[in-house]
């Protein structure tokens, strides 16, 4: 767009991005700090959803540990958490036979439940709303806003009605300006605005770098007599190779449904290799195929989710704002648990947050203050030696299966988690990829429709829709590059690493060329990760654009 556009502006004390259970616990803490202080600030939340839990994918089981603190009496408010688990089991696969191991103690979900994270953010937005919260779904924010001495004094949402050719439609409508105080980023793993935030403030300098995964989950209406309510397993094994991190998960909920996944380590090295056709392929393992056969796909979603712990964690605060949740990496890895964290992430940073703010009005500021005692609450609350003890578990992996369980089962038995070393991870996740002339490509079974899917079928269970007139929300730094090395020399990974078939490998005119299939985007954030020459950049695309998760 080449003209100056003038924008409304709206100013809160706090404004939050992202409604997930970071965010929305965030607002309710700072509300209800505020309630006990006899005070009144007014909070603000934008979600890029259509609405709140569009976007929110997890296992899940949840430690209902932060949401007894943040709301004490959750189960007499109707909090959407009914199926307790009832049974642990942890399996490992060779290629036709499941051997039942011990369940090590981060597997150990006694007091835990199996929820849709999507119904339990719906009711945690409920609680904000009914404290005063204002939320606003549908709106993307799209960039950051800065005083004059560069700290953060809020957000920009995204324009609407911008053509593919990045000019006004008949439809547009300006993006507003949001102004606070204090604005804090809970836009999950890999978060644009994040990614900006840490970058100009250079708040992983004392940071290892963040590795991530990606995660692909089902939902599944299976046979009665292979419904087992309450019962969750994991598995390690097959059909991932033993140099690649990962593992899958089976939860059993109410209503003979079952949800299904595989979680993989995106420091994997083979080029050919494509995580959605390997968790396809684990479905056909003769004991995970008898739970599903005669049952009904209802749901598909991937996201990625950050797992580099304690020691990738960055600096979590700066001028005019905090991280909190998975867009700092809070989740804890071994026990595949980040909502509890990210919770409890939130709720400190509201403590630090609450006690930096103005008690007048900030309309005539032109800087803004730095919540800095959120470090130190983090680093003396039970989230920090949480993960403290499991930060040696998930970089062993980069060793291979076999010698991160016994170092595992050393750490976690004989060391309790304070062994005193802290493991370095591999390095990058986009560095870690081979040439593919030095790998083995991978022939992957076909799908058969019935057990195993394709992808432009999964994509159509996860609600994905876009606006389509409006720009590629993912975009190319210099465009050559995804032919002259991605295509020559890695067999374009693109293709194979994203769950969605978003990228994709046409002939034109006799050369090859990546089209970009932007409409069938699940928000995942892989390809900004994994991509080897860090050449592709995920954007907002325009607000409440994406997937439509309804029980994920």
């Amino acid at each position: 767009m080449t003209e100056t556009i003038e924008r409304d502006s709206m100013q809160y004390d706090v404004v939050i991005v992202g409604a997930g259970p970071a965010g929305l616990s965030a607002a309710i803490k700072l509300k209800q700090l505020a309630e006990a202080a006899g005070r009144e600030i007014s909070v603000c939340v934008v979600e890029k959803g259509s609405e709140v839990g569009a976007h929110i994918l997890s296992g899940a089981v949840i430690d209902p540990k932060a949401l007894t603190e943040l709301i004490s009496d959750w189960q007499q408010q109707g909090a959407p958490l009914t199926r307790s688990v009832t049974e642990d089991r942890f399996v490992y696969l060779t290629k036709d036979k499941a051997v039942k191991m011990p369940t090590p103690p981060n597997f150990d979900n006694h007091g835990n439940y199996i929820i849709s994270l999507g119904l339990l953010c719906r009711w945690l937005a409920e609680q904000a709303e009914a404290l005063g919260v204002e939320i606003y779904p549908g709106f993307a924010a799209a960039d950051v806003l800065y005083h004059a001495d560069g700290s953060v004094k809020g957000i920009l949402t995204g324009d609407m009605g911008v053509g593919k050719d990045g000019e006004p439609t008949g439809n547009f409508q300006p993006g507003m300006e949001l102004l606070a105080q204090q604005t804090l980023f809970a836009e999950g793993c890999r978060g644009s605005l994040s990614k900006k935030i840490i970058a100009a403030f250079d708040l992983d300098k004392n940071s290892q770098p963040q590795t991530y995964g990606i995660g692909i989950k089902e939902i599944w209406e299976v046979d009665p007599a292979q419904a087992q309510p309450g019962l969750v397993m994991h598995t390690i094994g097959w059909p991932i190779d033993t140099q690649t991190y990962g593992g899958t998960f089976l939860y059993h909920l109410d209503d003979n449904k079952v949800a299904v996944g595989m979680v993989v380590g995106l420091d994997y090295q083979n080029p050919y290799l494509s995580p959605f056709e390997e968790f396809q392929r684990f479905k056909t393992h003769p004991e995970i195929r008898k739970i599903f056969e005669g049952g009904r796909r209802i749901a598909y979603g991937a996201r990625a989710l950050t797992e580099g712990g304690l020691q990738s964690l960055p600096k979590l605060s700066f001028p005019g704002g905090v991280l909190i949740g998975d867009a700092a990496g809070f989740l804890n890895v071994p026990r595949i648990k980040g909502t509890h964290t990210a919770m409890k992430s939130a709720m400190l940073a509201a403590e630090a947050v609450f006690g930096a703010l103005a008690a007048e009005s900030q309309e005539s500021y032109q800087t803004a203050t730095e919540a800095h005692r959120y470090g130190d609450l983090f680093r003396a609350s039970w989230l920090y030696d949480e993960l403290y003890t499991v930060r040696n578990v998930r970089p062993a992996f980069k060793w291979g299966l076999f010698p991160a369980l016994a170092y595992g089962a050393i750490d976690t038995y004989l060391f309790k988690g304070k062994a005193p070393w802290t493991i370095k991870h591999h390095g990058t996740d986009h560095g870690s990829l081979k040439k593919a002339r030095d790998c083995q490509p991978i022939a992957y079974p076909k799908p058969d429709g019935k057990l195993t899917f394709d992808r432009l079928s999964s994509v159509f269970l996860s609600g994905t829709n876009h606006e389509e007139d409006q720009p590629v929300h993912l975009r190319l730094k210099t465009p050559g590059v995804a032919i002259d090395i991605n295509y020559n020399e890695y067999a374009s990974p693109e293709t194979r690493y994203c769950p969605a078939g978003v990228y994709e490998i046409v002939e034109e005119e006799g050369k090859p060329r990546l089209q970009i299939n932007a409409q069938n985007c699940v928000h995942c954030k892989t390809c900004d990760i994994k991509d080897p020459t860090q050449n592709i950049t995920w954007t907002c695309p325009e607000g409440s654009g994406g997937p439509n998760y309804a029980e994920m």
